[in-house]
Order: structure tokens, then C-alpha cells, then sequence
């Protein structure tokens, strides 16, 4: 019933965005869809009142930053009435991300509006450093308040670590499986393979990729599969033992009849031993965890990866780059989960993916106005693709009456800071986006990635630990942040450490903090879930 209402109100709000993007978008990029010309906007801002600027920070994979009166923030100033500013800070895999933004936070320079990472948000709010929204988004914001479904704001009360059920964050809503194992299909059908269905037919595929020249150079050089450091980004491996897995972090699922941390199960030992045969047989990258992000893309879009893990809508990217750097067109497809002896397989699937913006606290209420105008234009769904297109002559371009989506040049475009129509998303949402890329050029990869999306209903399982807060980790940072579990899990599957010593992790872990951290847990599904 839970899963029904979320859908409906979801596709409702999909609908809506359906039914704007159809009727054409403006000539003019200060007149996308969704904005007048009554001289005020849809968030009721007057074009001669004063516009506050707000410093917002995200996710920037290598695009420019948004500059004062520079294009995208003239564009969202006309859109909403509030100016953006983004400094460029990488994201590298969050690494760099989290760095430089720990860094802003202790000189005093917290960014107005932000993505917070790896639970910073429990001790941001704990501190009083994060504005409480609980009275303002029905207010102020009441387009995102009525998009995002209730029962995810009542999981964000959850999150509230003075236990007052108060809202702090703004989550990131997706009804679908985003992730799962993304294989080449034009080796398989070179190959004359099937797509693998058992664990032994998924062995004999990685063989076939390693030793019989796929990519046709007439070199050894290809890479069965693999992932990134820290062994993440390789969930299809541990996903066959049904485990629960978010990017290479163990979630919180039922085994043996009540909620345990994934990463101390026997389905997870199981894991480590396949992993570590395959490892041991060249089957797997043998620098997997030593790849950062940059690495490991770069070894796929040089056309010698097999099979990799990340979102399905991706795929077309990845297929776009490839195509780039080496002339050939690849044909990625989602590889559905497989099942190992004894275990059911499924790929993760999480309704509340994570939070998407907290706000910093502030007594100024100019400051607190422009952030609640922001958080309301990025909720009203008449605007979602007017942000997803961005600037005409920058991001897009009128083609046949339409503006349509330009390719990625991260030399000359800036980074498009607000993209809700991906951060609160269902199957139809994202299809309608990637539609909207759609050139003559990229149809062959734009409509992989579709196929690929449509595909993730039959494959995820929700979880028991879904929207679980971090603040079940309090007191623990090193639980939270899988240390232990890191430390074990390379040097096993490396084997550097035999398979006995997961046991030890096992008991290592509880000891630290595992048996506080579980019953937190616990405490939390009983409140929350049950």
C-alpha cells in the first residue's frame, strides 16, 4: 500500500510535467515553460524587487562554474526571481566534494543551500547550523512540499537528531531501481552468448570477454568487469548472494528473520569468496581497488570494460563517450540480477535514494526568503523541464520549434545546478528527459538508456533499511563509514587476508560499536517501518 500510494503521487507529479513539456517550449530562454510575462514569476517575485544571491553547492563532474551575471545565473534569476552562484569544486566520486566542502563549513563560509554527504547533515543539525523547514516548506516552498510524497517527509522527520521529528533535509525521491549491472551486448552477440542467467554461465561470459578479443584490437587487453576503490561501484558481484548494497555500501535488510547490517551476514562472506576467485582467476580489474572514479570510467570508455555497475539512464553516456574516444558505437544493456547457489539475486532498490539540499541556518530573513523561493521553484513541476534544458545557446538550441537538449561541453557550459526532474523521478520522468536529449546523432545511445531504464521494475527489491537515517550511527563514524569493513573486504578479495578472517571482522565489528549501532537500527525499523 505504501508502494502504491508513493507511485501515485509520483506519476501524478510526471503527469503534470508530461502534459506542460507537450505544449512547446518558449522561444526566448528567459521564457521557458512554466515562466509569464506579467513581469513576475511563477513564485510571485517582481521583476523590481531586489534579487538575493545564494551560494549553492552540488555535484560538478567538470563543467564550468556559475558566475554572477554570467548566463545560467541571469537564466535562473528570470526563472524563479533568485540569483545562483556556484563556485566549481570536482566531485570525484564525492571525495574531493566532501573535502572542500568541510573545509568551507570550519572557515565559517557555509554555503546558503548545499548537498550534504556521508551524514554531516546529523551533527549540522544537532549543532543548530541547519535551518529547520518543518513551518516554512508548506509555506513558503508549497510546490515541493506537495511533491514529494508524505511518507517521505515522514521518514525525514525520522532523521531529525534531537528525536523532535523535525525537517532539516530535502530527500531525493526515485520509484525505480536506479542501479544494476550494465553489460555489452555487442560482445555478447560477437560472441555468439547468450545473456547470462546463472552464476556459471556469468563465470563462462567473464572468460569469453577476457580471452577471446571482443573489442577486435587483436590485444589481451580487456577487463571482464571490475569496480572502484574501497570495493564500490561492483554491487552486481555481491548482489548475486542477496545482498543488500547501495554503491558499495551494505545496507540493512531482514536476515534470518530480523534487520541486520548486511556486511557482517553470511550472504556477504559468501560474496567475498566469489569475488576473490574471480579476482585470483584475472576476472576481475586487478587495480579495482585502486581505481578512482576518473580511472575506472577511463578504462570502460576505452572500450575494454565487459561489464560495469552504475544507473541504467547513465548508460547513454557512457555509450556517447566510448563512441567519442574510439569510433565504436557500444551497445550497453542492464544484465539482469543473477542468483547465486542457494541465494535469491535482486539489485537494491531504494525510494528515498538519499537528501538532496539542506539549509544553512541564518537569522536573515532576505537569505531565508530566496532559499524557500528556490525550494518551491525546484518542487513546481511546470518548471522541471525548463531546468533540465537550461540556457539557450549554451545548454540547448531551438531545433523544428523545440528546444532540444545540446551534447555535453564541459569546456563552454556551466554546470546546471537544479535538476529535480532527476532527483525526484519515476520511470516516465526520466524517459521524458532522455527524449528530450534526443538528436539525430545520439538516438542509437539515448534509446539504449531508455530501453535500459524501462527494464529496472523487474529487477529491484526494497529493503527493509530503506530511508534509514544516519544518526543510527552516532557515536560510531567508523561503522558509518565501513572502515573496518573496507580494511577486510580489499584484503580478502585481494588475498591478502584468507576467507577465516571475516569471522574476525564479524566479531571485530560488533565489538566497536556494531551492537549499539544494531540495535539503534532496530529501534528505528520497529518506530518507523512496522
Amino acid at each position: 500500500m505504501r508502494r502504491n500510494k508513493l507511485t501515485a503521487l509520483l506519476l501524478a507529479g510526471t503527469m503534470a510535467a508530461s502534459v506542460l513539456s507537450g505544449c512547446g517550449a518558449k522561444e526566448n530562454a528567459k521564457q521557458p515553460d512554466g515562466a509569464n510575462t506579467s513581469g513576475q514569476t511563477e513564485t510571485g517575485h517582481a521583476e523590481e524587487d531586489k534579487v538575493v544571491d545564494l551560494e549553492v553547492w552540488n555535484g560538478n563532474n567538470g563543467f564550468l562554474e556559475v558566475k554572477k551575471d554570467g548566463p545560467l545565473y541571469n537564466y535562473y534569476k528570470d526563472l524563479f526571481g533568485v540569483g545562483i552562484i556556484q563556485p566549481y569544486v570536482e566531485w570525484n566520486g564525492g571525495t574531493t566534494y566532501q573535502e572542500q566542502l568541510n573545509l568551507k563549513i570550519a572557515a565559517g563560509e557555509t554555503p546558503d543551500i548545499f548537498l550534504p554527504i556521508n551524514g554531516m547533515e546529523a551533527d549540522l543539525a544537532k549543532n543548530g547550523a541547519l535551518l529547520d523547514l518543518t513551518d516554512l516548506l508548506p509555506e513558503k516552498a508549497p510546490h515541493l512540499w506537495e511533491t514529494v510524497p508524505e511518507e517521505a517527509w515522514d521518514v525525514i522527520r525520522s532523521y531529525d537528531p534531537n528525536g523532535e521529528g523535525r525537517i532539516y533535509m530535502i530527500p531525493n525521491v526515485i520509484d525505480y531501481p536506479l542501479m544494476g549491472g550494465i553489460i555489452r551486448q555487442d560482445w555478447l552477440d560477437q560472441l555468439g552468448l547468450s545473456m547470462p542467467e546463472t552464476q556459471e554461465e556469468f563465470v563462462e561470459v567473464l572468460r569469453a570477454f577476457e580471452t577471446q578479443d571482443p573489442n577486435g584490437n587483436g590485444q589481451a587487453d580487456e577487463i571482464p568487469t571490475g569496480g572502484r576503490q574501497e570495493a564500490r561501484w561492483m554491487d552486481h558481484l555481491f548482489s548475486m548472494y542477496g545482498i543488500a548494497m547501495w554503491e558499495g555500501y551494505p545496507q540493512w535488510d531482514i536476515y534470518d528473520g530480523e534487520l541486520q547490517y548486511a556486511g557482517v551476514t553470511q550472504n556477504m562472506r559468501d560474496a567475498l569468496q566469489f569475488i576473490r576467485d574471480l579476482y585470483q582467476e584475472g576476472l576481475i580489474d586487478q587495480e579495482t581497488l585502486l581505481n578512482d572514479k576518473a580511472g575506472w570510467d577511463g578504462k570502460i570508455n576505452s572500450n575494454r570494460v565487459g561489464i560495469y555497475y552504475h544507473w541504467a539512464q547513465a548508460s547513454y553516456e557512457y555509450a556517447n563517450t566510448l563512441y567519442n574516444s574510439t569510433g565504436v558505437k557500444a551497445e550497453w544493456a542492464v544484465m539482469p540480477p543473477i542468483s547465486a547457489p542457494g541465494y535469491e539475486g535482486f539489485y537494491t532498490e531504494k525510494k528515498i535514494k538519499g537528501l538532496q539540499w539542506v539549509v544553512k541556518n541564518t537569522d536573515d530573513q532576505e537569505k531565508i526568503d530566496a532559499c524557500m523561493k528556490l525550494l518551491d521553484a525546484y518542487g513546481n513541476q511546470d518548471l522541471w523541464q525548463s531546468f533540465f534544458l537550461g540556457v539557450e545557446g549554451e545548454h540547448c538550441e531551438m531545433v523544428d520549434g523545440k528546444l532540444k537538449k545540446l551534447p555535453d561541453d564541459k569546456k563552454n557550459m556551466e554546470n546546471l545546478v537544479l535538476q529535480p526532474g532527476q532527483d525526484i523521478c519515476t520511470v516516465d520522468s526520466i524517459t521524458e528527459l532522455l527524449n528530450s536529449v534526443k538528436t539525430a546523432d545520439t538516438e542509437w545511445a539515448i534509446d539504449q538508456s531508455i530501453k535500459n531504464v524501462k527494464s529496472m521494475p523487474d529487477y529491484g527489491k526494497g529493503i527493509a533499511g530503506d530511508g534509514m537515517p544516519n544518526s543510527v550511527y552516532d557515536g560510531y563514524p567508523d561503522i558509518m563509514n565501513r572502515t573496518l569493513y573496507v580494511e577486510y573486504a580489499s584484503k580478502i578479495i585481494t588475498g591478502e587476508y584468507p576467507i577465516e578472517k571475516f569471522d574476525e571482522f564479524v566479531e571485530k565489528w560488533y565489538a566497536s560499536g556494531g551492537e549499539a549501532v544494531t540495535k539503534a537500527a532496530r529501534e528505528w525499523y520497529e518506530k518507523t517501518q512496522k
